[in-house]
Order: C-alpha cells, then structure tokens, then sequence
C-alpha cells in the first residue's frame, strides 16, 4: 500500500502512538515490535509519536531503528520533552510495572522543566531515535510535575527550540484538560496533544480548551480516542480497563447508549470512535495504538468506513455524552 491508500478523514491524518512497542501493558519482543511498526506503514500510515516516558526510551529506540531504511520525507515523527532518563542507582532488576511498561529500570525518568532540561531532552531523543530533528515537540503532562515552572521556563525553551528551526511545531501533551487550556493561552503553541479528553464516550476538552485553541489558531492531535481500548471493539467488556481502573457505572451507561444507536445503524463503534473526533475542524491528526499487525489493520480499515450523517444525529438526541 501506499500513503495515498489511508485518506484524510475530515481534513484529519492517522497516526501511531507508539507506547505498545515500549512494552506497554505487555512485552514485545523487537521482532513483533517491528512487525506492528510494519503493519502501521504499509497501511499507509507515516506519522508516529512516541516518547522518553514509553518503555523508558525503548519506543523510541524501537521507533528509530524501524525508521532507518525508510525516506526521511516521508514520514514524520512528534517526541515529547519533561522526563530526562538517567542511570537508576536504585535498579534492582525489576520492571517498571508502576507506571504499566515490561521494561528493566536500569534507568529512571527524572522531571526537569529548565530551559536546559528540556534542550537536553531533545538531544538525547534524537540519539534514541538516530534522527538529526523532530517534527514535534512535547511537553509531557505539566500538571504531573509542576504547571507553573511549564508556563514560565518550559514552554518559553520550546519556543525557543522553534525559533532555531530545531523542531518545526511545539506543542504540551497531556490527559488534563485545565492544564491543556492553561497552555494554550500561555503559549505560542502550534497543537496541543489532547489524549482521552476528547474521545465519543466523553468530552471535557469542549468546555475550555477547544474554544482557547480557536482563540490562538492551536490545532489538535487527539489520541487516546478508544479511552484505553473502551472503544476499541464492538463488543466492549463490562471489566475492560478505561483509563488507569475500572469502568464508572454512569461511563458504561453512556456507553451502552452509544451502542444503541450504532446498532440502529449498523455503524461499527471503532468506525464510529474516529469519525467523531475526526469531525471536530481543530483536529489535524488522530492518533491510535495497537500492540498486534491486526489491530493496526482494523484501524486503518475503520478509518476508511464511512458513516451516514443520520447516525450523527440520532447519537445526538441520545445525548450520551453530558
């Protein structure tokens, strides 16, 4: 296949985030790494985004080496900046199954928001991924370490990155949506990486950041939009994970109320899971995961599902989404 064979969906990309191949959730081995890296580009996809926080710099390691043989002008790449990995003098052999990723902790994620953290950041990225530059550039979850030194010291060295053509887009990834709002109207951010806040189960990203993104011209990737896999199949499990834990009662209710009015329709809810968020005009890119070459087949195969415009407004008199 070629780049041509995943159109855009709404003037909206697919990308893959590439957490799964850090060994998030369960461990890969580099070939079957490889082989969902595969199964992403020769279903057309060529936008990727991964981080330091993934696997602790294995997605990235596994991201590059998979990148290597391929034509840089093809493809483009986001990484995010907040987390530096250095030596754990802790490291006992175990893995780093708190924060979910099958990987040794011979390293620790250190936060360092300084103009000079983030710099090193970046340079230690692009040594992980053997590229030369970056697409984007991230800010990785603010709110986890300290929103104001972001607005103060981080975002202000991403601006500076952008304006020595180091990286071409800057941008704050995160699952908060105050901290995403916050940000936008602190910045000069090209997009914001809006992950399971915008999602058709749920929507707290439309009463604040969405109208600030309008106001600035910020543009939107939106990831996480299966809301940890929730939404992933038609057949959605009543003690699947949604987000770190269980499933609410009033999340799985909204749930089932989605699922109504995809059955009415015959409209698949993966189908219908990316065609909302590709609807929303700020939304440029959709970024989706994927641990198995079959899961990023379906997905680019749902991609390219059409669904009628009725279903739109049915879902809307069901109002599934408060």
């Amino acid at each position: 296949m070629s780049l041509s064979d995943l159109p855009l969906r709404d003037g909206a990309t697919l990308a893959y985030g590439a957490a799964n191949v850090g060994n998030l959730h369960r461990a890969l081995s580099d070939a079957e790494a490889q082989a969902v890296l595969a199964a992403a580009w020769d279903a057309g996809i060529r936008s990727f985004d991964t981080a330091p926080h993934y696997g602790l710099g294995l997605s990235e390691r596994r991201l590059g080496a998979f990148l290597r043989d391929k034509p840089r002008e093809q493809f483009t790449v986001s990484t995010k900046v907040g987390r530096l990995l250095r030596p754990n003098p802790a490291g006992d052999g175990g893995l780093d199954l708190d924060n979910s990723f099958h990987v040794p902790t011979d390293v620790q994620r250190v936060w360092d928001f300084s103009a000079t953290g983030i710099v090193a950041s970046l340079d230690d990225s692009l040594e992980r991924l053997g590229l030369d530059r970056v697409d984007a550039l991230y800010l990785h979850d603010p709110e986890k370490h300290d929103l104001g030194q972001a607005l103060t010291e981080a975002l202000p060295a991403l601006e500076g990155l952008r304006a020595e053509g180091r990286v071409d887009r800057i941008g704050v990834g995160s699952m908060d949506a105050d901290a995403l709002a916050a940000a936008v109207r602190g910045a000069a951010l090209d997009e914001i990486m809006v992950a399971g806040r915008y999602t058709l189960l749920e929507q707290p990203a439309s009463a604040e950041v969405l109208p600030a993104c309008r106001e600035r011209g910020t543009t939107i990737v939106a990831a996480s939009v299966f809301n940890s896999g929730l939404l992933a199949s038609d057949t959605p499990s009543r003690d699947a994970r949604y987000e770190y834990g269980g499933v609410p009662d009033a999340v799985w209710e909204r749930l089932e109320r989605i699922l109504d009015v995809c059955r009415a329709h015959e409209v698949s809810l993966p189908v219908a899971a990316l065609a909302f968020v590709a609807r929303e005009p700020l939304v440029t890119t959709v970024v989706i995961g994927g641990s198995r070459p079959t899961q990023l087949q379906q997905n680019a195969e749902s991609w390219r599902q059409v669904v009628p415009e009725q279903f739109w407004d049915d879902l809307a008199r069901a109002r599934p989404i408060p």
